[in-house]
C-alpha cells in the first residue's frame, strides 16, 4: 500500500509499506480521511519522545472496514463505516486500573507509537472502532478525535453558566473548545494572531475576539485555556485570571519549554492550574456531538490533500493557513 512515512525527523516522503493484517481482536480500515494535527508536526520534527522511526503518522481518522480478525468483538463487519479512537492503553498499569488510561504507563496511540492512517489502510483494535451515523462523511468523522480531546479538556477545567472564559488559540482545537464552552453557558473571548481564524470564531459565536491579550484592557476572566502550547500565551492566560480563577493548559508545548507563573498568586488567589492529555472516555460523546449537529465542522474543514501531497500538506499546516487540513487517500487533487 501507499503511505506517508517519516523515516527520521525531517525526512518525510510517500512510499510503499506492507498491507496491514488484522490482529485476532482487530480490524483493517481503508482510510477515508485523516486529519493533520500539531502532534504530527512534533513527530515530523523529532519532538514527540514516544514516537519510533520510521513511522507512518496519522491518528485522526475514519474509514471503511475491509478485514475483521477471527476474534474481533463488537459484531463489526466488512463494509462498516467507522471512526476510530487511536488510543492504545495497556489496561493493567496503576493508571489504567484507576480509570486514567490516558496516563497509561505503557501509553501508545495509532499514528503516534505504531503505524497510523496517513496511508491507504491501517490496522486498529476492534474495540476502538465506533460506527458512524448514516449521512456523516469520512471528513466529518475524522475530526471526532480532536473533538474528543476537547471534550476531555472541558471536563477537566469545568464550565459554568454565565462565567467569562478566555480562550487563546483559534485553530482546530480552539474552535472546538469554543463550541463546547458555549454549550456549557460560558461567555467566551477568543485571542489569536490569525485574523481569518478570528472571523470563524466570531461566526461560531465568540463574544469578543482580539489579536493579543493586551487588547482586552486588563479584563479579568473566571477561567482561561491555552490551545497553542506557546509559553508566553500560557503566561498571558494566567495573567488574565481573576482571583479564584482556573487555567487549562491544553496546547502541546515542547518538553523543554518553561513558563513563568507566580506561585504566590496561585496560593494567594487560589488559582487552579490543570492539564489535559489526549482522550479519556470522551470519543463516543464527541461522535454524538458531531452526529447531532451540536458541534459544527463545516467551517473548520478547510483543506483536503491526496496522499501523494502529504509533505506539502504538512508544510501548509506549519504555515498556519486554513484550519483543519486532512489527507484523503483516494483524492487526486489538493483543495
Amino acid at each position: 500500500m501507499r503511505a506517508a512515512i517519516i523515516e527520521t525527523p525531517g525526512q518525510i516522503g510517500v512510499g510503499e509499506r506492507p498491507d496491514p493484517e488484522p490482529a485476532a481482536d482487530g480490524v483493517v480500515v481503508q482510510v477515508g480521511a485523516c486529519g493533520i494535527c500539531g502532534t504530527d508536526l512534533h513527530i515530523a520534527d523529532g519532538e514527540f519522545p514516544p514516537s519510533p522511526y520510521p513511522l507512518v503518522p496519522g491518528h485522526e481518522f475514519a474509514g471503511e472496514i475491509v478485514a475483521v480478525g477471527s476474534a474481533a468483538p463488537g459484531g463489526l463487519r466488512v463494509g462498516d463505516r467507522v471512526a476510530v479512537d487511536p488510543s492504545l492503553f495497556c489496561g493493567h498499569c496503576s493508571f489504567c486500573r484507576a480509570g486514567r488510561g490516558n496516563l497509561c504507563a505503557n501509553w501508545g496511540a495509532i499514528g503516534d507509537t505504531v503505524d497510523g492512517a496517513f496511508a491507504e489502510y491501517v490496522a486498529a483494535p476492534a474495540v476502538n472502532c465506533h460506527r458512524m451515523p448514516d449521512g456523516m462523511t469520512f471528513r466529518e468523522a475524522a475530526i471526532v478525535e480532536p473533538l474528543s480531546c476537547a471534550v476531555h479538556g472541558v471536563r477537566r477545567i469545568g464550565v459554568s453558566v454565565g462565567e467569562r472564559f478566555l480562550l487563546i488559540g483559534a485553530g482546530t482545537m480552539g474552535l472546538l473548545l469554543l463550541q463546547l464552552l458555549q454549550r456549557g453557558g460560558a461567555d467566551v473571548t477568543v485571542v489569536d494572531r490569525n485574523t481569518e481564524r478570528l472571523k470563524i470564531a466570531a461566526a461560531l459565536g465568540a463574544a469578543t475576539t482580539a489579536t493579543d491579550v493586551a487588547e482586552l484592557d486588563g479584563e479579568r476572566f473566571d477561567a482561561a485555556a491555552d490551545a497553542t502550547g506557546h509559553p508566553r500565551a500560557i503566561e498571558a492566560a494566567f495573567g488574565a485570571l481573576r482571583r479564584g480563577g482556573r487555567l487549562l493548559v491544553f496546547g502541546v508545548a515542547a518538553a523543554e519549554d518553561r513558563v513563568d507563573l507566580s506561585p504566590f498568586r496561585i496560593y494567594n488567589d487560589e488559582i487552579t492550574v490543570v492539564g489535559s492529555m489526549a482522550v479519556l472516555n470522551s470519543y463516543g460523546a464527541a461522535l454524538d456531538l458531531i452526529g447531532s449537529g451540536a458541534v459544527q465542522t463545516e467551517q473548520l474543514l478547510t483543506h483536503a490533500a491526496p496522499l501523494a501531497d502529504f509533505p506539502a500538506a504538512l508544510d501548509l499546516m506549519r504555515s498556519g493557513a486554513g484550519v483543519k487540513i486532512q489527507v484523503v487517500p483516494s483524492g487526486d487533487t489538493f483543495r
